[in-house]
């Protein structure tokens, strides 16, 4: 999570969705950032909405603009798959390494879902139990769209590093599984294909 205090600018990393790219281009622009520990830096629109938003807006007397960015729904989990995949990771109950794609999205869209497969979903990070979810939300695969609005908001201009990329991996699914996504991520979907 980053605060641009003077810009009335906050940006909610979505996990799996450019976060630390954009971190990295911008923490010495922002006021406040929050990189340790994931829980902190990837706080939900709920929570913030909840007990940081209304704190910033005491302080500063205005109100902030919040955004976030929002990945393709499989894709995403694309991504999850093949990040856990490395071989560095430091928790074996969550590696995905010798599980395959299709059994990785049928593990998440399973109730309860193990550990390797237990990442969360867009919806929920992105849209609040009640009350204000983000006011402008942006497509991961439009970061330059993205970019340019932040340029604007902020008076610079922004290059982003390539960070945190996850390994490449096969991520075919089989028309079951896939139909069995849909169904399972439909708020997520809905809300992807609701993005301007």
């Amino acid at each position: 999570m980053l605060v641009f205090w003077e810009a009335r600018l906050v940006f909610l990393a979505t996990p799996k969705a450019g976060s630390t790219a954009l971190a990295s281009a911008l923490e010495s622009l922002a006021s406040v950032s929050v990189q340790r520990p994931p829980v902190l830096k990837h706080t939900t629109v709920h929570r913030f909405r909840r007990f940081v938003g209304p704190y910033l807006e005491a302080a500063s007397k205005a109100e902030f603009t919040v955004v976030a960015m929002m990945r393709e729904p499989r894709d995403w989990l694309g991504s999850w798959y093949r990040f856990r995949m490395r071989e560095d990771q430091p928790d074996p109950q969550k590696s995905t390494r010798g599980i395959s794609f299709d059994d990785f999205v049928r593990a998440w869209c399973s109730d309860p879902k193990p550990e390797f497969a237990d990442v969360g979903s867009q919806a929920r990070f992105l849209r609040p139990r009640q009350g204000q979810g983000v006011d402008r939300l942006f497509r991961y695969e439009d970061i330059g769209g993205f970019v340019g609005f932040l340029e604007d908001r902020l008076g610079c201009e922004i290059t982003l590093p390539r960070v945190n990329v996850s390994p490449p991996g096969a991520t075919d699914l089989s028309p079951e599984t896939e139909a069995l996504l849909q169904e399972a991520a439909a708020e997520d979907f809905a809300l992807y294909r609701a993005l301007p």
